[in-house]
């Protein structure tokens, strides 16, 4: 074990004390009236150059990341990337089943069903036997900003679009927001955030921040997407790519703005047909009845013979 006094080493502190010894056997004068005041000074002297050395880690405040919001969301490289499911059950390197995601109990109900990623049971991206009624271009990260029904007290700072989003404490501000994807031949997909993982849900620090993924069971996973992400991309069960966040108003239009109640494009539409359907003329159930006709001229009455019988 390296004994130190007050972080500093022996050697260190025989060299501050040396130091302090001659200048006072030569009679020069010094700043410091003590022993213990060169010492301080010599810690500072240590901390200063430990800042120049080792990385620096910096606590996350709201006005750092809020500078972070409208668009300035860089591209995580070399992510390590797995195919996972709606429907997938726990087994092998999943520990967990998919029928249930983190923020939905019934995940695979709200879908529609079990989201088959054999290619085989597979047409323009969806399962054939039935129309997702959620987005088929899904992904999981490792972060999940609510826990036990509260928002989690990080969440605010490290979160860039906290504050425009916030709704109410326990509801998820992270839940279908959209990510750009992007494979090693730079081709880009699209897709919305709907589950945690993998393997964890508190990795804040490379969700939002700067770190690599953690080492897990699947090589250092730190993304994980949906069946549709990996036909479009031509990816593999594991493969790398670069993934972002993206503004919902930088999403272009392709096959992930198909389907899905919690899909903006989706939402969007419906939006915009209820609004024409309301500015639209509307009928009277009890219509004014027309003004009744004018009456025919009157007409003479035929004259009418009648000849007696003689």
């Amino acid at each position: 074990m390296k004994l130190t006094f007050r972080g500093i080493t022996p050697p260190a502190l025989a060299a501050c004390a040396v130091a302090f010894a001659c200048s006072s056997a030569f009679g020069q004068t010094t700043p410091y009236e003590s022993s213990s005041d060169f010492v301080k000074y010599a810690e500072k002297l240590r901390e200063s150059a430990i800042l120049h050395m080792e990385p620096q880690v910096v606590i996350p405040t709201m006005s750092r990341m809020l500078n972070n919001v409208s668009g300035k969301y860089p591209w995580k490289t070399g992510i390590v990337t797995t195919t996972f499911w709606i429907g997938e059950p726990a087994g092998g390197n999943n520990p967990v089943h998919n029928v249930s995601s983190s923020w939905d109990l019934n995940w695979m109900q709200s879908f529609g069903g079990y989201d088959d990623p054999n290619p085989s049971d597979r047409r323009n991206y969806v399962c054939a036997r039935f129309t997702p009624r959620q987005n088929p271009f899904y992904v999981a990260l490792p972060y999940n900003d609510v826990t036990h029904g509260s928002t989690k007290p990080e969440a605010k700072m490290v979160i860039p679009w906290f504050r425009e989003a916030f709704v109410e404490e326990g509801k998820s501000i992270c839940q279908n927001r959209w990510i750009a994807i992007r494979n090693l031949s730079g081709k880009v997909c699209y897709a919305q955030w709907s589950d945690c993982g993998p393997f964890r849900t508190d990795h804040w620090q490379y969700v939002f921040g700067s770190e690599k993924p953690k080492p897990n069971l699947n090589g250092g996973a730190g993304l994980d997407i949906a069946p549709a992400v990996r036909d479009y991309l031509g990816l593999n069960g594991t493969d790398v790519t670069d993934w972002k966040f993206v503004e919902a108003s930088e999403v272009p239009t392709g096959p992930w703005s198909l389907y899905g109640d919690n899909n903006t494009f989706v939402q969007r539409a419906r939006a915009s047909q209820e609004r024409v359907a309301s500015i639209a003329p509307v009928q009277r159930r009890n219509p004014v009845p027309p003004p009744p006709a004018p009456p025919l001229p009157a007409q003479d009455a035929p004259t009418i013979v009648t000849q007696l019988p003689p």
